[in-house]
């Protein structure tokens, strides 16, 4: 396949059995964006942030839509490959644990993060989705984790780009597939809230073992 690599921040704990959380900017930032977010998960953590690929009238994505709420699903299945590839080649290159990150994910980047869940259910030990929107509109039942892995997701009650029933179905379809998922909907809108920070640091103190 023709992949190309992807721009990106890593920054290492010292620890090679550390826990790395993945960035996934929203659209129109880049790989320095949630660094900010992530100093508030602790300083025992791997840091690798990623510059999604695409551009869309200058503003970088981390793949192609048709409109707005509307996905290019071939484009999405192709860069969450292209993705997924550069990952495993970089935890090599890095020497960071392929087998412990943990996907953080705004907007297009939770949409990312949720396309890996369900076209690599085992890849990822567990995502945080800020803003999520279901990536597919078919999600085939074959689609299953026994790995019970844990999944936050928060929406915003008056965010005016996701219907809140599709983010419920989304729920249910990642339950059924055997996630362990955490759903919040929240006295906000698309832009992010101290509340989703608060709420996200707590359950992954909760799930996740310091080293």
């Amino acid at each position: 396949m023709n992949y190309q690599p992807l721009k990106y921040i890593y920054k290492a704990s010292g620890d090679a059995t550390a826990n790395t959380l993945l960035l996934l900017h929203g659209t129109g930032g880049d790989e320095n964006d949630l660094l900010p977010i992530a100093r508030e998960f602790g300083d025992d953590l791997n840091i690798l942030s990623l510059r999604g690929n695409v551009s869309e009238g200058g503003m970088p994505r981390f793949f192609r839509r048709l409109g707005m709420g509307i996905f290019d699903e071939q484009d999405l299945v192709f860069r969450t490959n292209e993705m997924v590839a550069f990952i495993k080649e970089l935890a090599v290159r890095e020497k960071f644990d392929a087998g412990k990150i943990i996907a953080l994910g705004y907007s297009n980047g939770a949409n990312i993060a949720g396309s890996t869940l369900l076209l690599y259910p085992d890849f990822l030990a567990g995502a945080i989705l800020y803003r999520p929107m279901q990536p597919f509109k078919i999600i085939g039942a074959g689609v299953k984790t026994s790995k019970q892995i844990p999944v936050f997701m928060s929406n915003g009650a008056m965010d005016p780009t996701i219907d809140p029933a599709d983010s419920r179905s989304y729920v249910a379809t990642l339950k059924n597939a055997g996630f362990d998922v955490t759903h919040h909907s929240l006295p906000a809108g698309h832009n992010l809230t101290q509340q989703d920070l608060q709420l996200s640091v707590e359950w992954y103190n909760k799930l996740f073992e310091k080293v």
